[in-house]
C-alpha cells in the first residue's frame, strides 16, 4: 500500500482510482438490488441501512486505503475532529447515496466519491449503477464528463473524450427548471419555488433522487437546485466537485460562500446550486 501511495503524483491518477472504486462498488450494490426483497435496518438518524451500503463501503475502502489518504465515509466510524483537523487532504465517500430510492427500486441511487483538498472538493465521481451513467470531474482542469458504460460496466473509449464533456445550459429569461428531491421536498423549498414564480414566466420542477440532482444542473437538464433540508458532507462533496468543474456554485445559504468539508460538524447548512 505504501508503494502505491508513493507512486501517485496527480489528482488525475486519484480520479481514476475513484472511478474504478465507484464502478466496482456499483456492481456490488446491484447484487443486492436484484434480490426480490431488500432488507434494511434503521440507523440512529432513522435513515435506512442495507447490506448493499456495507458491501459497497467495504469494497471502496480497499481501493482508497491504498492511496494512503484518510477517509470520511458515511458507513465508517466517525474520526474525532481533533485528528481530522490535521488532514489537508481526505476522501469523502457515500457508498450508497439514496438508500430510500434503492429500497423503492426506482434506480435513482448513486455511489459518491470525492477528494477534498483544504476543505474544498477537488475531484468527484458519481456512479449510477442501474443506468451505468458515470459522472466525473477534476476541478483543477475545470472539466467534467458523463460516460455511459457497457452492460458489463466497462468504460468504452477514452475517459476524457471531448464528446463526453458536460456543461450547464444558458439561463433563460422566461423559464427556470428547479431540481426537487424525490424524498425531501418541504415548506422552505416550496416557498423558494413560489418566489421564483414572480421572476419567471415558467417554473418547472424536475424531480430526482440522490446526488443525481447535482448532475442534472451540471449537464444542463436543470438550472437551479435549492437544498433546504439536512444533508451530510458525503451527500454533497462529489456533486459539488462536478458542479464546480463546469462553473456552477454550491453556496452555503448562511454565508453565500461555497460549502466547505471536513468541518467539525459534518452536517451541511442549507445550500443552493446556481449558475
Amino acid at each position: 500500500m505504501k508503494n502505491l501511495a508513493e507512486k501517485i503524483k496527480s489528482t488525475s491518477e486519484l480520479l481514476e482510482i475513484a472511478i474504478e472504486a465507484s464502478i466496482e462498488a456499483g456492481k456490488e450494490i446491484l447484487k443486492v438490488y436484484e434480490d426480490d426483497e431488500i432488507s434494511f435496518e434503521g440507523k440512529k438518524d432513522n435513515s435506512p441501512l442495507t447490506k448493499a451500503d456495507l458491501n459497497s463501503n467495504s469494497l471502496i475502502m480497499k481501493f482508497l486505503k491504498e492511496t494512503g489518504i484518510p477517509i470520511i465515509s458515511e458507513e465508517n466510524k466517525e474520526v474525532d475532529f481533533l485528528q481530522r483537523k490535521e488532514w489537508d487532504v481526505c476522501w469523502v465517500v457515500d457508498p450508497l447515496d439514496g438508500t430510500k430510492e434503492f429500497i423503492k427500486k426506482n434506480g435513482e441511487f448513486t455511489v459518491n466519491i470525492a477528494l477534498v483538498l483544504n476543505g474544498a472538493p477537488s475531484i468527484g465521481v458519481i456512479y449510477v449503477p442501474v443506468s451505468r451513467e458515470l459522472y466525473y470531474a477534476n476541478t483543477e482542469l475545470n472539466q467534467a464528463y458523463k460516460h455511459v458504460l457497457s452492460e458489463n460496466h466497462v468504460v468504452q473509449g477514452e475517459l476524457y473524450d471531448f464528446k463526453n464533456k458536460i456543461t450547464p445550459s444558458p439561463l433563460s429569461n422566461e423559464t427556470i427548471r428547479v431540481v426537487g428531491s424525490r424524498s425531501h421536498m418541504n415548506e422552505d423549498t416550496t416557498n423558494f419555488v413560489d418566489g421564483l414564480k414572480s421572476k419567471y414566466k415558467n417554473v418547472e420542477i424536475v424531480s430526482k433522487g440522490s446526488s443525481l440532482k447535482f448532475c442534472l444542473v451540471a449537464e444542463g437538464k436543470a438550472d437551479i437546485y435549492p437544498r433546504f433540508a439536512p444533508t451530510m458532507e458525503w451527500d454533497t462533496a462529489a456533486g459539488q466537485a462536478i458542479c464546480n468543474a463546469v462553473g456552477l456554485k454550491v453556496l452555503n445559504q448562511e454565508t453565500d460562500k461555497p460549502l466547505l468539508y471536513n468541518k467539525e460538524n459534518l452536517l451541511n447548512p442549507y445550500f443552493l446550486v446556481v449558475n
